[in-house]
């Protein structure tokens, strides 16, 4: 008797239990949507791999069978993943009223617990003017010549080898040219290759966080662990040279934490370090990648980016003169065609906000808990098309990111 009581009592708790878990407790009405297996959520479908540059297949098919704006459960917490324009516009729009920014906790163990996608107010923008002082308009002036350079002994390089394996080739370009910018890193002249351990957190970055030897996600973190050792060591290393001419990123961090009541810490200043290092080449690296398919694909486009480039060769009085500024600003169409290729090239799924206090959109009700948007998808457009590239700086999507939360480092692609 006793047995089957306890039995029962057993087996009305997982119930119970179940039913809480796939609906949500909201004094309103919550976006339709599935929570999908218990504590597991629907993370497993999430995490799946996608090779193309379309939608996610995740979140086709919950638009497909839910509307623009779902619900679901990622790693053991509730999520609202909008896909819808108007929703996203007003949230951007209310940043820092109605919603601030926010991450997974697996996220805060990959990129750092002081990264700077998790601080907010002063703090980020203390580390915003950091991030300025590099690769903001005026040191891009004095880096032009550099990138050029580099880019020129790449395009020789690879035109003596048979084939060229164009996305590693332009991370390894362009990681060799930031590392030496940031912290004057030359891999000839270094024991321990560091871009290696940034590829190893790189292939677990979007991985199911099960941190157990062999899985993607216990790589990624083994490979942070060994580029943030380097980069310590370096910092310690660069602090023991009394240096009296600032020349890179590691001297300006140095003389910002030797500043009496600074805010800066060590942790802080290398967590920013690991995050540039990685967001400069990977995602400037998967761009170029995808515009040299656009521009194989779209011939129109190719035909006009050459007919603009070559106007720009015309008009200099010496045409194996470097690029100059005012040459590189007159790049119109350019700047179109690098644009749209941003937005759909994109290495972030999506972006994380929290909500402040219960929302009320629509009708129904998003509840104080975290909102995804998934600002890739957000009007379904990602196809690359002629007609898209000539419209893309009237196009209202570029409201989205407000002034506060702009990619510092946008110019440098």
């Amino acid at each position: 008797m006793w047995a089957f009581c306890i039995g029962a009592l057993v087996i009305i708790s997982i119930t119970h239990w179940v039913y809480s878990w796939r609906n949500p407790r909201c004094k309103g009405k919550l976006p339709p949507g599935s929570m999908g297996l218990p504590l597991l959520g629907e993370s497993l479908q999430f995490f799946s791999p996608n090779t193309s540059s379309d939608v996610p297949p995740f979140i086709k098919e919950r638009v497909d069978r839910h509307g623009p704006i779902f619900r679901t459960n990622l790693v053991g917490r509730p999520v609202v993943i909008s896909t819808d324009p108007d929703l996203n516009y007003f949230v951007f729009q209310q940043e820092g009223h109605l919603f601030q920014s926010w991450y997974p906790e697996t996220f805060t163990e990959i990129f750092g617990r002081q990264n700077v996608g998790s601080l907010h107010g002063f703090m980020y923008k203390y580390l915003k003017n950091m991030v300025l002082n590099l690769f903001g308009p005026e040191s891009l002036k004095k880096m032009l010549p550099e990138v050029e350079k580099s880019a020129t002994r790449g395009l020789h390089r690879w035109s003596c080898e048979d084939a060229v394996e164009l996305k590693d080739a332009t991370a390894s370009m362009i990681f060799d040219l930031t590392a030496k910018k940031l912290i004057s890193y030359e891999a000839d002249n270094s024991s321990e290759n560091l871009r290696e351990n940034f590829v190893a957190f790189i292939q677990g970055l979007i991985s199911f966080p099960l941190d157990i030897p062999g899985t993607a996600y216990h790589k990624c973190l083994q490979g942070r662990k060994r580029a943030m050792g380097m980069l310590k060591r370096m910092l310690q290393e660069r602090r023991a040279m009394h240096r009296k001419q600032q020349s890179d990123f590691f001297d300006y961090v140095l003389e910002e934490l030797k500043k009496d009541g600074t805010i800066l810490t060590e942790e802080i200043a290398l967590d920013l370090m690991f995050v540039l290092l990685f967001a400069s080449f990977e995602t400037t690296s998967l761009a170029l990648t995808l515009a040299i398919k656009f521009l194989s694909d779209h011939p129109l486009v190719l035909k006009q980016l050459t007919e603009e480039h070559e106007a720009i060769l015309n008009n200099r009085e010496n045409a194996d003169s470097g690029l100059t500024w005012k040459e590189y600003k007159s790049m119109t169409f350019t700047f179109q065609f690098i644009n749209e290729t941003v937005r759909l090239a994109n290495i972030v799924p999506g972006i994380f906000r929290k909500a402040l206090r219960d929302i009320q959109f629509k009708g129904g009700k998003q509840s104080k808990e975290e909102i995804l948007l998934e600002l890739l998808v957000y009007n379904f457009q990602m196809d690359f098309t002629f007609s898209s590239v000539r419209r893309i700086q009237g196009n209202r999507t570029q409201l989205y990111i407000t002034k506060a939360e702009q990619c510092t480092g946008k110019s440098f692609v």
